[in-house]
């Protein structure tokens, strides 16, 4: 077990087991960590516990043997820190739900989801905020985290923001090995808007692989992509030093780049031609947070009047149905 500084043994729930909640249970498991790793799904429980192995979202890989997987909310609320990994449009229902499962005074609530809510424009952590006793402290994890590359232990840095102080050394000393870097930042707000609108940028990159549109037009886009990021974080009062930090252009190079980045395939499969239908079929149940990013983000910017092209081109693409050379065409224009 992995003793905490004055307070015993830590122990954790992790809320959501696909990728990037099976990734983060089965780090802290091979710490030693005691811990419980929920999942709505109950096939994918039972593989984790007598395969040990998620099937469904990260086949091939050799999970550790004191990963204990649960179908049971209830299991999961006594925990010290309970780390909630579920999907941005499912994230304030399972709040809700965790909320009524007995937490412990003082727990440590950690969101690992990229997105904004629908309709609020609110951030995970302000869900939780909301949905969850007072007494609890919450902080959010996010940073350039690819899920298959930190289950095979590549070294990779991710920031915890939050605004007390002990509650994010806590988090950092639990989760922190040595290939997972932790750094602390108490600019939560920032670290949670860079990485929903991300996402965005993601998308378009992945169209641009799809028609062949080379090296320097994505060069161009993640560069608009880390403008309007600045200009969408202003308006949530986030540091604009966030934005050029890990979290920030940090996430956004990782997730434009890597092969096993959600949005970049979604966007990529788009411009191949599959409509929105068939790309979520080859999903497997796996959400692409940017599209509903895109219409979140793009709604706030015309109630702050802001120009945000990417955003918008993006949009139109996803829910107005514009046609792709026409968007990029019309993008082209300001680039």
């Amino acid at each position: 077990m992995i003793k905490q500084s004055g307070d015993g043994t830590a122990t954790v729930s992790v809320i959501g087991a696909g990728s990037w909640g099976t990734t983060l249970a089965n780090l802290l498991a091979e710490k030693g960590i005691a811990l419980k790793l929920w999942s709505r799904n109950k096939e994918v429980a039972e593989a984790i516990r007598k395969r040990k192995e998620n099937t469904l979202y990260l086949p091939g890989i050799r999970l550790s043997s004191r990963l204990q997987a649960t179908t049971s909310l209830q299991d999961c609320g006594g925990a010290d820190i309970i780390v909630i990994a579920v999907p941005t449009p499912y994230f304030r229902e399972t709040s809700q739900k965790l909320a009524g499962c007995s937490l412990k005074t003082g727990c440590i609530a950690v969101s690992a989801a990229k997105g904004l809510e629908e309709g609020t424009y609110k951030t995970m952590t302000q869900a939780i905020a909301e949905e969850f006793p007072r007494h609890t402290k919450i902080c959010a994890l996010s940073g350039p985290n690819i899920a298959e590359e930190v289950i095979r232990n590549i070294p990779t840095a991710t920031v915890i923001g939050g605004k007390d102080k002990a509650s994010l050394e806590r988090v950092k000393h639990v989760f922190e090995t040595s290939s997972f870097k932790v750094y602390t930042h108490d600019d939560v707000i920032g670290v949670e808007v860079c990485g929903a609108v991300k996402n965005i940028t993601a998308l378009a990159i992945g169209i641009c692989d799809a028609l062949h549109l080379g090296d320097n037009a994505k060069g161009a886009i993640i560069t608009l992509g880390l403008t309007e990021m600045a200009k969408v974080g202003r308006i949530f009062g986030a540091k604009r030093a966030t934005c050029y930090g890990l979290a920030g252009v940090g996430d956004l190079v990782a997730t434009c780049s890597s092969r096993f980045s959600r949005n970049r395939l979604v966007g990529e499969m788009l411009g191949q031609g599959k409509n929105l239908e068939e790309i979520q079929k080859t999903m497997h149940g796996m959400i692409a947070e940017g599209i509903k990013t895109a219409k979140a983000i793009h709604s706030l910017s015309l109630k702050h009047k802001i120009d945000l092209p990417l955003t918008r081109e993006v949009f139109s693409v996803f829910y107005e149905r514009k046609p792709i050379k026409e968007a990029i065409s019309d993008l082209l224009r300001v680039i």
